[in-house]
């Protein structure tokens, strides 16, 4: 990758400003504030954008901006122009530059992505900034972005919309419609399954959306290589509904197992990717092989570093997943909000209790072996980075992006836990768990929150150190709130648990997930509802945070498709418990 350094010249309000600094994705170099001439564009963008544009990872003076360029658009020597301006008509321009055109090439799919860290004036606000592209005389759709709030902005209120789970073959993006059009939310979290490495998966995706199917280059059902992986996100990005909200919105993101592989994990055994459902595990022609194993995982970080605009960088020669890509990372919203963004599928043990679906990963009956303290879902660096930063930070809040449910969810008997319900989230990692709440819980850390995606359900929770504590007076025990975002699109939890099971593990499975037996097993969960699709947003003051969910029909194809608000829950900075609030009104 070919990076040098530019000074360049750019006027802001207050000023000139003299910046140097370092080009992260491409070589490119700023023009100026010399107005291009943009008097006969074309605006037919999706002949040369067709993936249109979008933002993400915020900093201060700047943000990530992404395009794709559309190979049969390419043309030999055609630069890539990119315009900042503070309004959307591009009358007062902050940044103009010039990618050079050797950078749009087949290595990176033709994607660009553009790291304007340093560039832009810091505002309390963090903007909002708009951005096009120019290339081959035609012009982008207008973006729309936000940078970090500059420190000390004494922000007291800040709104974040919250994503999970958007199988694009198992419905419509109805609720990114809806989060597109919503001017209150300030940025979104998307918490993993960005796409589905699947394209007919009979345990969860049954293919009743004819116009959502997908034939995969490999021809199987289940990505196998790089090939397949770009050509899962090409598809998913061609949806309308989610480059709006993409065009809108800053995203902040992380991935979670379809990224790659369903309930994936690290064999630490054999050094390479643990894919317990992919061919390359189950297919005796490919022999359970450790080299197409972690090849696998290379192919689907490099894509996902393509794709899924963030400051990250993809390293192309490294031969181990732990050396090619890092993901997780740290924002702080003007002394406000510090945002922790893990990373749970890439240094994750293997499952406890073994491999199989139901009764090994799902409802382990018998098994006490995730209470090993050998276990580790995050790896020891990056548990030690997340405690020593949530522990540290100076913050208002402190918000983990997290991928699995980190609260206990569990069948009981007196609050004495009988079985995880599932092991594949952090009840499959007890001794991890209780070391991070009882960091918290040893440094007083205040005001601590969790997202979370995966499960497919609307949950609210207390998060407690001792889940078996009941008393709700005890309040040390007690060290922050989880939200749980649900799914998009992709098949609620009861239909993916009991997919595969016979029909006394299917009654036993839905017994166990009806939110009134949820509840009753697990009183720290506030709300629970796993039957239906849509997001959520997580607002916060200096009083408190508000999580509303919503549900949206996934069948609807349609742009103003309808929601409904199921739940709003509050957690007070002076209380130590979720406390509901009336859905009348929203």
């Amino acid at each position: 990758m070919d990076r040098r350094r530019f000074l360049s010249a750019i006027g802001v309000a207050s000023g000139g400003l003299l910046v140097s600094w370092q080009a992260q994705a491409v070589s490119w170099v700023n023009l100026g504030q010399a107005p291009l001439d943009v008097s006969n564009l074309r605006t037919d963008s999706a002949r040369v954008f067709d993936l249109s544009v979008s933002s993400a990872d915020p900093s201060e003076t700047g943000v990530i901006l992404w395009t794709h360029i559309a190979p049969t658009a390419v043309r030999g020597g055609e630069p890539l122009y990119v315009q900042v301006a503070l309004d959307a008509n591009f009358q007062t321009l902050l940044l103009q530059a010039q990618v050079a055109a050797q950078d749009i090439n087949d290595q990176r799919d033709h994607t660009v992505k553009i790291d304007l860290d340093g560039q832009l004036p810091a505002m309390a606000s963090g903007g909002p900034y708009f951005y096009r592209f120019i290339y081959d005389g035609t012009v982008s759709r207008t973006g729309r972005c936000r940078t970090l709030p500059a420190a000390g902005a004494q922000r007291k209120r800040l709104k974040l919309g919250l994503l999970t789970c958007q199988d694009y073959t198992n419905g419509y993006y109805g609720a990114l419609a809806q989060v597109a059009r919503d001017d209150s939310i300030d940025y979104v979290l998307h918490l993993g399954d960005f796409i589905y490495e699947t394209a007919g998966d009979p345990r969860f995706q049954s293919l009743p959306f004819a116009d959502r199917t997908m034939v995969l280059p490999s021809g199987g059902l289940v990505a196998l290589d790089l090939a397949d992986y770009r050509f899962i996100y090409r598809t998913y990005r061609s949806d309308p509904h989610l480059q709006a909200v993409m065009e809108r919105h800053t995203f902040v993101c992380v991935p979670d197992d379809h990224e790659t592989a369903n309930d994936s994990y690290w064999d630490y055994a054999r050094d390479t990717l643990g894919a317990p459902d992919h061919p390359y595990t189950t297919d005796a022609k490919y022999g359970n092989s450790p080299a197409l194993l972690k090849q696998l995982k290379l192919d689907s970080q490099r894509a996902w570093s393509e794709y899924v605009p963030a400051r990250v960088s993809f390293n192309p020669q490294a031969t181990h997943p732990f050396e090619a890509l890092k993901v997780y990372r740290r924002f702080n919203f003007g002394g406000f909000l510090d945002l922790f963004m893990i990373e749970n599928r890439t240094y994750r043990s293997p499952h406890p209790c073994g491999e199989d679906d139901i009764l090994q990963r799902y409802l382990p009956l018998g098994c006490t072996k995730f209470n090993n303290g050998d276990r580790t879902l995050l790896g020891a660096e990056q548990h030690n980075w997340l405690v020593e930063g949530l522990t540290g930070s100076r913050a208002t809040w402190k918000l983990m992006g997290n991928q699995t449910f980190l609260g206990r969810l569990a069948v009981t008997l007196a609050g004495q836990q009988l079985s995880p319900i599932n092991v594949d989230a952090w009840d499959g990692f007890v001794a991890e768990r209780r070391a991070l709440t009882g960091a918290l819980r040893e440094a007083k850390v205040r005001n601590f929150l969790v997202a979370t995606g995966d499960l497919h359900a609307h949950m609210a929770s207390n998060i407690k150190h001792d889940w078996g504590n009941l008393n709700p007076l005890d309040t040390s025990n007690f060290v922050g709130a989880e939200f749980m975002t649900p799914s998009v699109t992709s098949s609620t939890l009861a239909e993916s648990v009991a997919a595969g099971a016979d029909e006394a593990t299917r009654i036993l499975l839905g017994r166990a997930l009806a939110a009134p037996t949820v509840r009753l097993n697990n009183p720290h969960i506030q709300f629970f509802d796993s039957s239906r699709q849509g997001y959520s947003t997580l607002e916060l003051t200096d009083n408190h945070a508000e999580w509303v969910s919503y549900v949206v029909d996934k069948n609807v194809n349609d742009p103003a498709a309808a929601r409904k608000c199921i739940a709003r829950q509050r957690k007070y900075m002076s209380l130590p418990w979720l406390v509901a609030q009336s859905t009348a009104g929203y």
